[in-house]
């Protein structure tokens, strides 16, 4: 079954497509949005805020977020042990 997580406002992923969850800071990072961008693959769920994580899905598309790596790594770390509890 398919598992959403919430990257902050209401926006959801799907855990099953989560290829790597980065930080903004370095500059492949940057030039990794940057490209996406260019390429129209960017998914903007930042609200307007200061990106703190970027998902990188096996689509190729790249998902901003508001939210920290920790943060969503823990997210994406609780949805796994909800699915081995099942």
């Amino acid at each position: 079954m398919t598992e959403l997580m919430n990257i902050g406002f209401g926006n959801l992923v799907n855990t099953d497509k989560i290829t790597a969850i980065v930080t903004p800071d370095s500059a492949p990072a940057k030039r990794l949005v940057q490209r996406a961008k260019q390429e129209e693959r960017v998914i903007d769920a930042t609200q307007g805020r200061k990106t703190r994580s970027i998902i990188v899905l096996e689509c190729g598309r790249t998902v901003l977020s508001a939210l920290g790596p920790d943060t969503l790594a823990g997210r994406f770390h609780d949805l796994a042990g909800l699915k081995e509890d099942k």
